[in-house]
């Protein structure tokens, strides 16, 4: 037989049938959808993440007290602390050439009140660097001045919904606000930059840091970032970091250099593994499709004897008919399947919708391997009913025995 007369046969099976054909197709198109749907949400998730650590800035290292070797825990809950990080251990930092920027950062919770009204909420205190570092963009006014880091001036900037929760739609730059029971005056409103990290970047207040540890009653910094010159000089600027604070700390390894790239690509590997776990769990329920179609085109065999019988008297073989049944098989799967991907980019898409903040996309290996499964099960599942139909008798089957 023809290709066309192979596919001509397996059009009129599936519409001769529409009951079974519709039920054969919608469970392949469900889990067709499951597996783009879960593994464009996997990766939404991925990209969301690792889009909050690249946005923390560029060729970043981030230096946390603690020990590297660790206990259990996430840092700075990293070993023994035999010494915290200080203002003059990040100022230190400055004499590698690799090194092109370092912001230190104590970070507390402080009420920031202006005349009735008061807010409390995430109080930095870092330089005029942190600006550079973490890629921030001033709306109003300035940032924080390029002074010695130890001095404490009075000056602040607010995030940009704390300024319009304090201030509304008046202009806050030139106005005393008070920042626990210390005064600033509010230098810049920073550009409206969202959440970083679970950071609301909208509702805080920047201080200079000799004016937080002030505020805080401490020496020691929450972390220092760094910006290293290049991409190429990462690895290089981590080891001068090591170096300067082991000279600092008498010889002890006391510190945890993170590098932005290491966080990145861990995080890119677990969501990856992730994403595939998910995506082989959904693909369980092509698998039961494919039991599906097996079952329903066994119960087909039995409805067309009559049929495959008037086939084998007309000639042809044992060949023919597994051919024709293959391709029936072959043919709702693919059609499922291609259902499946319509549903799932659909759902996926409204998804998105609801929540913008990710970006749902299922990822191109997911789709074509959904696809290929689900015609691969369809021709396996398929096997059982052709074979049985290839070995009916003519005689019998024109009989209906």
């Amino acid at each position: 037989m023809r290709i066309v007369d192979v596919l001509g046969y397996a059009y009129g099976g599936v519409i001769g049938y529409r009951l079974r054909s519709l039920l054969m197709l919608f469970a392949m198109a469900v889990g067709v959808a499951s597996v783009v749907m879960l593994t464009g949400l996997g990766e939404g998730a991925r990209r969301y993440v690792t889009g909050e650590f690249a946005s923390l800035g560029t060729h970043l290292l981030i230096v946390l007290p603690g020990r590297n070797e660790t206990t259990g825990g996430a840092p700075p809950l990293l070993g023994e602390t035999p010494r915290d990080l200080t203002l003059d251990d990040a100022l230190a930092l400055g004499r590698s050439a690799a090194i092109r920027r370092i912001a230190p950062v104590t970070v507390g919770s402080a009420p920031v009140s202006f005349k009735q009204r008061d807010r409390e909420v995430i109080t930095i205190g870092t330089t005029a660097e942190f600006l550079h570092v973490r890629r921030l963009k001033i709306l109003s006014g300035r940032f924080l001045p390029q002074t010695d880091p130890r001095r404490a001036a009075p000056v602040c900037v607010l995030g940009g919904k704390l300024k319009r929760e304090l201030f509304g739609n008046r202009a806050a730059v030139g106005r005393w606000v008070r920042v626990g029971d210390r005064r600033f005056r509010v230098i810049g409103v920073l550009a409206s930059e969202g959440r970083a990290i679970g950071v609301d970047l909208e509702d805080m207040v920047v201080v200079p840091v000799a004016s937080a540890q002030a505020l805080f009653d401490t020496p020691s910094l929450f972390r220092i970032l760094v910006e290293a010159r290049s991409q190429s000089l990462i690895p290089r600027a981590k080891q001068h970091i090591l170096t300067i604070i082991r000279a600092r700390h008498e010889g002890e390894d006391d510190v945890t250099v993170i590098t932005q790239d290491a966080v990145i690509g861990t995080f890119n590997k677990i969501f990856t593994a992730l994403t595939m776990t998910v995506g082989g769990i959904a693909a369980i329920s092509l698998a039961v499709a494919g039991i599906l179609i097996m079952n329903v085109m066994l119960v087909a065999v039995s409805q067309r004897t009559a049929e495959i019988g008037v086939i084998k008297a007309l000639g042809a073989t044992r060949r023919t008919i597994l051919t024709l049944f293959m391709t029936e098989a072959g043919v709702m799967a693919a059609a499922g399947a291609a259902i499946g991907l319509a549903m799932g980019y659909a759902a996926s898409a409204v998804t998105a919708q609801i929540y913008p903040v990710l970006s749902i996309t299922a990822p191109i290996w997911a789709a074509v391997s959904a696809l290929l499964l689900a015609v691969v099960l369809g021709l396996v599942f398929g096997v059982l009913p052709a074979r049985r139909a290839a070995a009916l008798d003519p005689i019998a089957a024109l009989a209906r025995r």
